[in-house]
This record gives C-alpha cells, sequence and structure tokens, in this order.
C-alpha cells in the first residue's frame, strides 16, 4: 500500500438550495465575513495531505468567481443535474492528477472539523477501504406519513455525513455503473454499496450538520462563532 497516496477532494456545489427560498444558492451565504463555501473550502484546504479540490459548480453560477480562495489547488468543475452527475464530472476532471483516494463533501457542511477529517482518512488509508463521516441516530424515529405507523429499532441506524472517502478509481467506476443502470444515488456510498464495495462507518461530530433549511442557517452562524473562539484562544 502507497503510505503517501495522492489525496483529491470534490465538493459539490451546483445546488440551488431551494428550500432556503433564497434568490441565490445557500452555499453563498454569509456567516462571519464569508461565505459558507468560503468556510467549507478554508477546512479543506488546511488537510496538508490534499493535492487537489475540485469544485463542481453550475455553468450559470454567477459568484464563483469572487470567492476570496487559494486558486492554486482547487480547479472548477462543471456541475450536473444531480449530485451525482456534480460528484462524477468532477472526477472525471480530476483522472489526469491521478489521485489515488478522494474525499466528497458537501459545499453546505461548513462545520466539518479537521480532526474528523484525519480520523476519516486515517482509518481509510490503514484498512485500504472506503468509510465515511457517520453520527449515531439519537432520538427516537417513526415509520409513516401522517400518523406514526411504528417505532423503528435505532441500534444500528447512523446519520450519514461527510466526507465520504474511496480509492478514486474504485467511487468513479461505482458512480458511471450506478448512474448507467439508473440506480437512484443519495451519497457516494450508496453508490460503493450498490457495487458490492466496503463502507466503513467512522463515527464523526453530530454537529457537522448540512445548511439545508433557515433553522439549519441560524444554527450553523452560532456554531461558526464558536469554533473561531475556540481556535481565537
Amino acid at each position: 500500500m502507497n503510505k503517501n497516496p495522492k489525496i483529491a477532494i470534490v465538493v459539490p456545489a451546483a445546488g440551488v438550495g431551494s428550500r432556503m427560498q433564497l434568490s441565490h444558492p445557500k452555499q453563498y451565504l454569509d456567516i462571519a465575513g464569508k461565505t459558507v463555501l468560503e468556510h467549507t473550502l478554508d477546512k479543506m484546504l488546511n488537510i496538508p495531505a490534499v493535492s487537489m479540490i475540485a469544485v463542481a459548480v453550475s455553468e450559470q453560477d454567477a459568484y464563483f468567481a469572487d470567492l476570496n480562495i487559494d486558486s492554486r489547488r482547487i480547479i472548477r468543475t462543471p456541475g450536473g443535474q444531480e449530485r451525482s452527475d456534480s460528484v462524477l464530472n468532477a472526477l472525471n476532471r480530476l483522472v489526469e492528477y491521478a489521485p489515488d483516494w478522494v474525499l466528497v463533501h458537501d459545499a453546505a457542511r461548513p462545520l466539518v472539523t479537521a480532526s474528523d477529517i484525519t480520523q476519516l482518512m486515517t482509518q481509510c488509508i490503514h484498512k485500504g477501504q472506503g468509510g465515511i463521516l457517520a453520527a449515531k441516530v439519537k432520538d427516537t424515529i417513526k415509520r409513516g406519513n401522517e400518523y406514526s405507523l411504528g417505532t423503528v429499532p435505532r441500534d444500528d441506524l447512523w446519520q450519514a455525513l461527510t466526507p465520504q472517502m474511496f480509492p478514486f478509481e474504485a467511487l468513479r467506476s461505482a458512480l458511471e455503473s450506478a448512474l448507467l443502470n439508473n440506480v437512484k444515488i443519495t451519497d457516494e456510498a450508496s453508490a460503493m454499496e450498490w457495487n458490492n464495495e466496503p463502507v466503513q462507518l467512522i463515527a464523526g461530530r453530530s454537529d457537522n450538520i448540512k445548511i439545508t433549511t433557515p433553522e439549519d442557517y441560524a444554527l450553523a452562524c452560532f456554531l461558526i462563532s464558536q469554533q473561531q473562539k475556540e481556535s481565537a484562544k
């Protein structure tokens, strides 16, 4: 096994954030003087082992070019209709860099910690298998629509987070195969699972939230302020 593998990151950032009811995509919301996407990319750029970051952005995106980011390790790739299309576009663009591993991280998860990313990378590389950050489900889970039809046992339930890390060619192949077979892909792990590839569950912080609703945004603003206070000590 390569002791110093080449690692790339893909950040799908082509979504429009319709649930936020905004005039611009949610990844460009401001938090403490930076956009959500800038906070996210700053976290990724602070991982020394990462050689390249591909950000999949809509062709109509008018905001990305104005971001204050280190462009030496970041390339823009075209976004697709679905998240999986954006990720595959980015992977195909990264082929020329020949990475051994790739992490995929949501643009709207600016709170991920370096320690969680390092733990994910260390465990995946050590075992030679892909894995995802995940948090054990803590709440009681109900099944149903208008009425509860029952309680779902939560002993082996996890909430999938990002980053998700996999061998580069294995993920690229799994996504291509799943899309060709019209398989519904909700995250990169689901493509790997469909392709009978191992996916480790690696415990991560539950405050690694994805900004999807206005309530998420308010919470993210508070949590980022707390992170900044901690780092300033």
